[in-house]
């Protein structure tokens, strides 16, 4: 077993970029015309969780490496519904936010349900309000909820078809289970939701072609249950860096697994930097802002720039030739319209 990307594509963001189109005289015009400040996303961070707050840093620095800016917003512990609201609501009306994410989760005092359902759905490139995840699912146009997002994005990169495939997802979170078992209908496959008190478990998941984890759990999926040529995706991450599924038992049987850490973290982080650049690609900003055509023009390559990020996160799989690079094509992440 073999992790793809390691002998082909850097793994740190900075190294990477500094290969790329970063140094390219288009690029360097591209972040001047905004003294860095073109595209903007702002995070809403509730209390102090130390998870919490260390997975708002990582995507604080990733928005930098691809050189856009990032807004760190702070509340306390004690912050009310109506401190959030407010928040949000000064961020929907603000032109230089692109992309709004309110951190989850929040303290118990906060109504998170109506907070998220008051981020803008052009700016809710997190896909977490209620229109959004309906629109999602019914095939309309809408971003994402991330995590989910990114799992479909590297299935398809890495040419895993999904039509006609029993899929399994563990977890039926608003944010991760339900919306990836519905863009998993979306796609064509047979999918099953289970959770942590679906009876016989091993019996429904041993005929699974995909499994996808994300029940909270540390290994709580065992690997006796997984059947061999299975597509492992574990979404989970645990101390001491552990995932959701005994990964140790599945990875001489599986096509192909998601390590943990170090798979779908860095994938969540870059389908949110996508989808700000998405966001700021569908809005109006051209017919508001001086030199906007000349922008516009080059939005294409700040995309082009996140695709690249998706060597970051990645699946391993068994028996894979040796120096294969995954090609990533014009259209792989073409601006949606919301």
């Amino acid at each position: 077993m073999k992790l793809l990307l390691d002998e082909c594509l850097p793994v740190d963001f900075r190294r990477h970029l500094r290969g790329h189109e970063v140094r390219s005289a288009e690029w360097a015009g591209f972040k001047g015309l905004k003294n860095g400040k073109l595209l903007r996303e702002a995070t809403i961070l509730v209390g102090g969780d130390p998870s919490s707050a260390t997975y708002v840093r990582m995507k604080g620095n990733a928005c930098r490496r691809v050189g856009l800016a990032s807004l760190p917003i702070t509340l306390p512990e004690t912050a009310s519904t109506d401190d959030v609201l407010t928040a949000v609501k000064t961020l929907n009306a603000d032109p230089r936010v692109y992309g709004i994410l309110l951190q989850h989760p929040v303290p118990r005092q906060v109504d998170e349900r109506l907070c998220f359902d008051t981020i803008e759905l052009r700016k809710d490139v997190d896909g977490v309000t209620t229109l959004g995840y309906g629109r999602m699912a019914l095939g309309e146009p809408a971003f994402n909820a991330a995590t989910p997002g990114g799992i479909l994005t590297m299935l398809k990169h890495y040419g895993i078809a999904l039509e006609g495939k029993e899929a399994v997802v563990f977890g039926r979170s608003p944010i991760l289970g339900k919306p990836m078992a519905a863009m998993l209908v979306n796609a064509n496959a047979t999918v099953t939701i289970c959770r942590s008190r679906t009876h016989d478990l091993e019996s429904v998941v041993t005929r699974a072609d995909v499994v996808i984890a994300a029940v909270g759990k540390p290994e709580f999926i065992k690997a006796r249950w997984i059947k061999d040529g299975a597509v492992v995706v574990d979404a989970g991450y645990h101390p001491p860096g552990v995932g959701d599924i005994e990964l140790p038992g599945v990875i001489g049987r599986c096509a192909a697994y998601t390590p943990v850490p170090g798979g779908m973290g860095p994938m969540t982080i870059a389908t949110l930097i996508t989808q700000t650049v998405q966001a700021a690609r569908n809005g109006s900003w051209a017919s508001r802002q001086p030199g906007s055509c000349l922008i516009a023009q080059r939005l294409p390559t700040l995309l082009i720039i996140c695709r690249r990020l998706w060597s970051v996160g990645g699946m391993s799989f068994p028996q894979y030739p040796r120096r294969v690079s995954p090609k990533i094509h014009p259209g792989d992440h073409e601006a949606i319209s919301v």
